[in-house]
């Protein structure tokens, strides 16, 4: 017996682990957000509740390329960013990146929470000035750090991350953002002319 002809088919799938206090996060109000990434991206997504297993299945007809993007938006809501900055990777010039802080700091709770104060930084200074001088966006969860940006954004974000995981001091990680601040604004100058 064949499907009928308005019942979607499913070529690929995959699927996400995400935490299952950010589940609700991920289906959103009513279902809002799931349905929204489920229109942009042309995948379904079937969300266990329980375990925080998403299974991500892309439509027939859809490129492959989507069932990609739609794990990196499952993925980057799993590691702290709201559903309206994930959706920016709908865009295909757009990337996430993850920096596992556990490869920093190995098993111990007490040096992965100092590190992430050292991310985010007093009141939030750290983050908030890697975000201003990259354009990336970036999100400090449980282990991990999440970054979305375009590559060249995401490439300095990601490379001033790792440098204040490994202890460079703030003065050491700005200058370093400032300098590539101004190489990518003389390349986009360069560009125009």
């Amino acid at each position: 017996m064949s499907k009928p002809a308005d019942t979607p088919r499913f070529i690929y799938r995959d699927f996400v682990q995400i935490p299952v206090d950010r589940v609700g996060v991920l289906i959103g109000e009513g279902g809002k957000v799931k349905r929204e990434v489920e229109k942009q991206l042309g995948v379904e997504l079937n969300v266990d509740s329980e375990s925080g297993l998403v299974e991500v299945k892309l439509k027939e007809g859809e490129e492959p390329s989507k069932l990609f993007k739609a794990k990196d938006v499952v993925t980057a809501i799993a590691n702290g960013f709201s559903p309206e900055r994930a959706l920016k990777l709908v865009d295909e010039d757009v990337s996430l990146a993850l920096v596992d802080l556990r490869d920093y700091v190995g098993d111990s709770e007490k040096n992965l929470v100092r590190i992430k104060g050292r991310i985010i930084g007093e009141e939030g200074k750290a983050r908030r000035f890697i975000e201003e001088a990259t354009g990336a966006f970036v999100s400090v969860s449980r282990d991990k750090v999440a970054i979305i940006g375009d590559y060249d954004a995401l490439e300095i974000a990601k490379k001033a991350v790792e440098m204040l995981a490994s202890g460079k001091q703030h003065s050491t990680v700005y200058r370093y953002l400032m300098s590539k601040r101004r190489e990518l604004k003389r390349r986009k100058l360069s560009l125009l002319y």
